[in-house]
C-alpha cells in the first residue's frame, strides 16, 4: 500500500507515461537521450506579473494551481506530455515518451483548446479577467531524454526547436 501511494505521488512530479515506462523496463535511469521529431509547446500568461503583485502568495498559488489543473487536462487529453511549470508558464511536448504520429496536429488542437478553456475560466473568475495566454509551438528534431546530473535529472527536451517554441 505504501509503495502504491509513493508511486502515485511520484507520478505527480514526473509524467505518468514515463513512470510506467521506467517501471516496465526495470532499467536504471541514466543520463542521455535520443534525437526525435517532436512538437514543443510553451505558454505563459500575459498580465500575470501585475496580478501577482495584487494577491497574497497562498491565493496566487491556489489561482495558478486551478489554471494549471485545467490546462494540464487539455494538454494530456490530446496526448501531450507536461514537461514543467516555470512560474506561470507551461512547457509541454508531443511524440515522447510514446509515439504520436499526429503530434503537430494534437499540439495545435491543444493550443486552441487551452485558449478556449482560459476564456471560459475568465468568464467564471473575475481575477483572471486581465490574463491572456501567449502560446508558441514548433516542430522539429530535438534531443529528448534524461538531462541533468547523475543523481538529479529531468526527462526533458533540448535543441533549437525548443528555443524557437519558447521565443514564439
Amino acid at each position: 500500500g505504501a509503495m502504491k501511494g509513493g508511486l502515485h505521488s511520484f507520478g505527480a512530479y514526473v509524467p505518468r507515461d514515463l513512470v510506467r515506462a521506467v517501471l516496465a523496463s526495470g532499467e536504471r535511469a541514466v543520463l542521455g537521450g535520443k534525437t526525435k521529431r517532436l512538437t514543443i509547446f510553451f505558454s505563459d500568461l500575459a498580465g500575470f506579473p501585475t496580478l501577482s503583485e495584487t494577491m497574497k502568495p497562498d491565493a496566487l498559488v491556489e489561482l495558478l494551481g486551478g489554471y494549471f489543473d485545467e490546462m494540464t487536462k487539455v494538454i494530456q487529453t490530446r496526448s501531450g506530455t507536461i514537461d514543467k511549470f516555470i512560474g506561470d508558464a507551461i512547457m509541454a511536448f508531443w511524440n515522447a515518451p510514446g509515439d504520436e504520429p499526429a503530434h503537430a496536429v494534437r499540439a495545435c488542437e491543444a493550443a486552441l483548446a487551452c485558449q478556449k478553456k482560459l476564456d471560459e475560466m475568465r468568464r467564471s473568475d473575475a481575477r483572471l479577467a486581465g490574463l491572456h495566454a501567449r502560446i508558441g509551438l514548433a516542430t522539429g528534431d530535438v534531443l529528448v531524454g534524461n538531462i541533468g546530473a547523475s543523481d538529479r535529472m529531468n526527462y526533458t527536451v533540448m535543441g533549437d526547436t525548443v528555443n524557437l517554441a519558447s521565443r514564439l
